[in-house]
């Protein structure tokens, strides 16, 4: 066989690679609209006020790149997509950046005090946001979508629970220069409102190898009864099920395709959507929940009895297989 006949292997190369390449590359966004910057300013510049005192608690002294300068450049960096220090200080020197005017700063300078400033602060400045962010959310008429209206109206509230390896970092400073290789930021898992869009908690793990399944606890622990709580394949977990169960907490999920079950009986059976009653789990895990499953209204077999049986259909049956949607609902 020819190498260019020869199937591609799988790439073994981590997804943050791609990212970082991305990011090294994607042009600096426009300087931030002014409605935006206003917004901002009114919203978050307040916030930041108000954890100078802690700042200062901590013992660290106010310089020229004090938290509230920090910020404001945090800030910019996320919203412009600037790839790296470099660039921010060159962007500092030409550009107001939000409620800061142009200042000399070095990229050492910054570099340096961006690894000094205790994260915590940042995550109090989020927290002191949130509630202003969620009041003005209740101030819109904004409608909901029809789906979301209906779950609000019969629930409590309506989360969504996923989390995210952080991209890798770039070893240029510090402790980092020695290692071998670029380390992943670690992994942080949030519980989303999905109404207002916004956070209800966050959680953040340093190790970047952490289960998704190491979160439950937390979770668990702000969850109120009555809520909908919808989650990924990741956070599967029978004994999981049972506690939210007890405590009164719905739940949506994907099943695994490999998943075991036990048909109680079926709700509906039709050609696009089959609803059943089933057990799943063993012992002690051994519950009765809902299983829906939502078909396409072609199947790839039934082309291939035509007389296109080849790689190709078989290639698309695969495909079909994975992509058919199912989920697990309590």
């Amino acid at each position: 066989m020819s190498k260019a006949n020869q199937p591609r292997k799988k790439s073994s190369v981590r997804h943050t690679r791609a990212i970082q390449q991305n990011r090294s590359k994607h042009p600096v966004a426009a300087p931030t609209e002014q409605q935006v910057k206003e917004r901002i300013q009114e919203i978050v510049h307040p916030a930041t006020l108000e954890q100078v005192n802690h700042f200062h608690r901590l013992g660290l002294r106010e310089r020229t790149l004090g938290l509230v300068v920090m910020v404001a450049f945090v800030l910019e960096m996320i919203w412009r997509q600037i790839g790296g220090v470099s660039e921010l200080a060159r962007i500092v020197q030409k550009e107001a950046i939000l409620w800061e005017q142009p200042r000399k700063v070095s990229q050492q300078a910054l570099s340096q005090r961006l690894t000094s400033l205790p994260a915590a602060l940042f995550l109090q400045v989020l927290k002191a946001v949130m509630p202003v962010m969620r009041e003005r959310w209740f101030e819109r008429e904004r409608p909901l979508p029809r789906e979301l209206a209906w779950a609000a109206e019969r629930y409590r509230g309506v989360f969504a629970a996923d989390g995210s390896t952080l991209d890798a970092l770039i070893r240029k400073m510090g402790l980092l220069r020695d290692l071998p290789e670029n380390p992943l930021a670690g992994k942080i898992t949030a519980l989303l409102d999905l109404c207002t869009r916004l956070p209800e908690q966050l959680w953040y793990e340093s190790d970047p190898k952490a289960h998704d399944q190491r979160f439950w606890p937390d979770i668990l622990a702000v969850l109120k009864a009555g809520s909908l709580l919808i989650f990924d394949k990741g956070y599967l977990n029978f004994s999981i099920f049972i506690q939210l169960r007890q405590a009164q907490v719905k739940f949506i999920t994907r099943s695994k395709s490999n998943l075991v079950y036990t048909l109680e009986h079926a709700i509906i059976r039709t050609a696009a959507v089959h609803d059943y009653r089933v057990w799943i789990g063993k012992d002690e895990t051994r519950q009765l929940v809902r299983l829906i499953e939502i078909l396409p209204l072609a199947h790839p077999r039934q082309i291939a009895k035509l007389g296109r049986s080849s790689q190709k259909w078989y290639d698309l049956h695969q495909a079909w297989l994975e992509s058919t949607p199912s989920g697990i609902i309590d």
